[in-house]
C-alpha cells in the first residue's frame, strides 16, 4: 500500500460554550514501518465497520468547501499539509457552530491500493492500559483504540476524478455518536448521500432469492449459492471494495458465469453493475429449512414476517404468494 502523505492533527471540543482547540502539524509525517502498520490497521477497522453511508461530494463550493480543496491538492495548487489544515480548520468552524464534544488526533492520509487512489480521514481515539516496565514493573499507558474509530472517511479519488457519473466514491462510517454529530461529519466532508447501502443490498437479496426460486435448485445447491453470495459479498467488504454484479455471478456458479447476471439485467431490479454492500444486511440473511414426514419446506430469512408468517401458538405457517409451479400442481390435483 504505497503512502503518497500522512499527517495528524489534533481537535478538542469541550461539552460547553467554549471554542474548540486545535493543534496543528506542521509537516506530512516521515514513512516508516510503523506508519504503514498503522494505517493498514485503520483501513481492517474501517472495514469492519458494520454500517456505512455512501455519496458524493455537495457541489456548493461555499458551504461545502472540502472537495475544492482537495481538488487544488491533486492539482498541486496547494501541498498536502496546507489542505489537512485548511481542512480540519473548517471541522473546528463545524463543531463550534453545532457546539459539538469531540476531542481526537485527526489523520490525513493519501495512499494507493492497486491502481486506486484513496483520501482517508479519521478521527483516532486513544484508551489507558497497562505495560510491563524494562524494570519489570507495572506502568500505565495509553494507546490507539482503532476500535473505538466512529468518525472516518474514505474517499476513492480515482472514481471522483474518472468516473462523473459515480454516485458511491464517498464512504464514511455511520457509527455511534448519535444523529448530530454523523450529520455534522458529513457536512464537514460535504458528501450527499448517493447510494442506499442497506436498500441496494436488499434488493440484490430479494434478486437472488428470485433467482433460486426461477431456476428449481435442489435444496443443497440452494444452501451452497447462498454460502457462496455471503462469502463473495463479505470478502468485498473486508477488502473495503463494492460489490460487482458480475464477479458475484461468477462466484455463484463457475460452469454457468453469466446466470444470474442475466437474471439481474432481465428483471426489473435497479441494480447498479456494483453495489456497496451492508454488513449487517448481510449478516441478516440465511435459509430456514426443515424437513419431515414428507414434508419439505425451505425459505430465506427475509421473507419471514412478509411472505412467511409464523404463528407459535398454533403450530403453524402461513405462506402468502405461492411459488407459481406448487399452485398449478394444486390445481391440477384439485382438477
Amino acid at each position: 500500500m504505497p503512502l503518497h502523505h500522512c499527517i495528524i492533527h489534533f481537535i478538542d471540543k469541550k461539552p460547553d460554550d467554549s471554542p474548540a482547540m486545535l493543534k496543528t502539524r506542521s509537516e506530512c509525517l516521515p514513512q516508516s514501518s510503523a506508519l504503514e502498520h498503522l494505517l493498514a490497521d485503520i483501513n481492517d477497522s474501517y472495514n469492519s465497520k458494520p454500517s456505512k453511508a455512501w455519496g458524493l461530494f455537495q457541489t456548493d463550493q461555499t458551504e461545502y468547501p472540502l472537495h475544492a480543496w482537495l481538488a487544488d491538492y491533486l492539482a498541486e495548487k496547494i501541498d498536502f499539509t496546507q489542505f489537512s489544515r485548511d481542512a480540519v480548520e473548517h471541522l473546528k468552524k463545524q463543531l463550534d457552530a453545532l457546539n459539538i464534544t469531540l476531542s481526537g488526533h485527526v489523520l490525513f492520509a493519501h495512499y494507493q491500493q492497486g491502481m486506486t487512489d484513496y483520501l482517508s480521514i479519521a478521527v483516532l481515539q486513544h484508551s489507558e492500559g497497562m505495560v510491563i516496565s524494562e524494570a519489570l514493573g507495572v506502568d500505565s499507558a495509553r494507546h490507539l483504540d482503532l476500535g473505538q474509530m466512529h468518525l472516518a472517511t474514505r474517499i476513492n479519488l480515482s472514481e471522483w476524478q474518472n468516473n462523473s457519473q459515480s454516485k458511491q466514491y464517498i464512504s464514511f462510517i455511520k457509527g455511534k455518536n448519535g444523529k448530530k454529530v454523523i450529520d455534522g461529519f458529513r457536512d464537514f466532508l460535504g458528501c450527499q448521500e448517493g447510494v442506499d447501502g442497506p436498500g441496494e443490498t436488499r434488493t440484490l437479496l430479494k434478486a437472488f432469492s428470485d433467482f433460486v426460486e426461477s431456476e428449481d435448485l435442489p435444496e443443497e445447491q440452494a444452501r451452497e449459492k447462498t454460502s457462496n453470495l455471503i462469502s463473495y459479498a463479505n470478502s468485498q467488504t473486508r477488502r473495503g471494495e463494492v460489490v460487482s454484479i458480475e464477479g458475484l455471478s461468477e462466484a455463484l456458479d463457475e460452469d454457468n458465469p453469466k446466470a444470474f447476471y442475466d437474471h439481474i439485467r432481465n428483471k426489473d431490479y435497479g441494480l447498479s453493475p456494483e453495489i456497496p454492500a451492508d454488513k449487517r444486511t448481510l449478516n441478516a440473511f440465511h435459509r430456514f429449512t426443515g424437513r419431515a414426514e414428507g414434508i419439505s419446506i425451505s425459505f430465506e430469512s427475509h421473507l419471514l414476517g412478509s411472505k412467511v408468517e409464523y404463528d407459535e401458538g398454533r403450530d403453524m405457517l402461513i405462506i402468502r404468494q405461492l411459488p407459481t409451479q406448487l399452485k398449478d400442481q394444486l390445481k391440477r390435483n384439485k382438477d
